[in-house]
């Protein structure tokens, strides 16, 4: 709301072999950032839940609309230094990718033929407070924007990253941008690995909590 400009970090570097070397003081996620996220990201589990009655519970890792929000998986797409995004080419962008302007005032990837089991991911502005005005959007400049999806979702959790990797590193190329991971430094190799890993733990953690004994 207030407008405020969130840069974006590059503290990492890529190794020779395209891994990617961390700064160990980088934090994992800035304060106002991960606020904001975590704000956008309870509207949309809470929104997930008042339609949960729609949505049939199935025994998928992740796939539980009736639980509360646990966690946030994010990852940034950058502007070129020196340079912002501006919102016209943005839209276009986000559209090629794949996404769809919705609630929130912000862009969702939403499961093919059901739309009410809410955002598989979404995508912010890196601005505060995250949303993007289309009344306003001929003036709208942003050093990047915010990928995020919240667990659980209505997939599990390493489909969902899945498919949101692939869209963030489109809309970079779209837009000449850098994709960044939560610490928002360059994202490699290794970075990605790791996450694959987590959330393939997090999946199964979700189904042995779904086999319960009588």
């Amino acid at each position: 709301e207030s407008g405020d400009r969130i840069e974006p970090t590059f503290g990492e570097e890529a190794d020779d072999d395209g891994s990617s070397r961390t700064d160990p003081e980088q934090p994992e996620l800035d304060v106002g950032m991960r606020d904001e996220l975590q704000r956008l990201g309870s509207a949309i589990a809470a929104k997930r839940g008042e339609d949960g009655k729609s949505i049939a519970a199935r025994p998928v890792a992740g796939a539980r609309p009736q639980q509360p929000l646990t966690r946030i998986v994010a990852l940034f797409v950058a502007a070129p230094p020196e340079a912002d995004f501006h919102g016209p080419d943005l839209v276009v962008a986000a559209e090629k990718a794949g996404l769809d302007f919705g609630d929130l005032g912000i862009f969702h990837r939403l499961l093919s033929g059901k739309p009410e089991a809410g955002p598989v991911f979404s995508m912010a502005n890196m601005v505060k407070p995250g949303s993007f005005d289309m009344t306003q959007i001929e003036a709208l400049r942003t050093p990047g924007v915010s990928f995020f999806m919240t667990l659980p979702g209505p997939m599990s959790a390493l489909d969902a990253w899945e498919a949101m990797l692939p869209t963030a590193q489109r809309l970079a190329e779209l837009l000449e941008g850098r994709v960044l991971d939560e610490g928002r430094n360059a994202l490699g190799r290794q970075r990605i690995a790791h996450l694959r890993d987590e959330l393939r733990a997090w999946d199964r953690k979700q189904e042995r909590n779904q086999i319960r004994p009588r």
